[in-house]
């Protein structure tokens, strides 16, 4: 059977004799671009389940549907095009596509990779040095990073491995205001690990308020 070309310009009369006006609707519907939903014309079934604003949910065939959208001036979308009976919507397809651009936006921003800072100490780390990285421990959990600590044990020091262990603990006790520990310290050849997660927004752990002084009311 031979195919017939597509028809861009004016509908031929139906049944009963009447033509259906050519509008910007049908011109958008003329090619459709790569990736993108089927619309008004280019919809193959014969009934679609119409969805949108200003409509009466339900089965329609596609030539009711598209007499719906065009009487809004709007155009046919096809969302769902595996369902049974393939599911639309009534609405402007440029206006359509900004929404799709927007959630895959979103989408990717939420897929970003997560960053892991570094910071590495000695088995005998002195207070200065170790408020130092503490700092700045806190400043990449802030900024969403996850924090990869370690205490490196270089030749005999792997004697003081108990100790290592014991400022990492500390490391993670001064940070849980900003950040959960995900790995306990574990000890792998010369390190000794452990792993911090920053705290979502509004989860930040809050310190036990100070008892106050003076003599408290019986």
């Amino acid at each position: 059977m031979e195919k017939k070309p597509f028809w861009n310009g004016p509908r031929k009369p139906n049944n009963n004799g009447q033509q259906q006006q050519n509008n910007d609707r049908f011109a958008r519907g003329g090619k459709k671009e790569k990736d993108s939903h089927a619309i008004n014309e280019q919809i193959r079934a014969r009934e679609v389940r119409l969805v949108g604003d200003n409509v009466d949910e339900g089965i329609y065939t596609i030539s009711q549907a598209l007499n719906i959208a065009d009487e809004q001036g709007l155009d046919l979308i096809e969302i769902a095009p595996m369902a049974t009976p393939p599911v639309c919507r009534v609405m402007d397809y440029q206006k359509f596509q900004y929404q799709q651009r927007k959630r895959l936006k979103e989408q990717k921003a939420k897929a970003t990779k997560v960053v892991v800072k570094e910071i590495r100490f000695g088995p005998q780390t002195d207070d200065h040095d170790y408020e130092f990285k503490l700092k700045h421990a806190i400043g990449f959990l802030k900024e969403g990073a996850k924090v990869k600590s370690y205490v490196f044990f270089k030749g005999r020091s792997i004697l003081f491995k108990d100790q290592g262990e014991v400022l990492l603990l500390r490391f993670a006790n001064d940070l849980e205001e900003y950040g959960k520990v995900d790995q306990m310290p574990v000890l792998e050849g010369k390190r000794m690990t452990i792993m911090i997660s920053p705290r979502k927004p509004g989860s930040a752990k809050k310190k036990d308020n100070p008892k106050p002084e003076g003599n408290t009311p019986e």
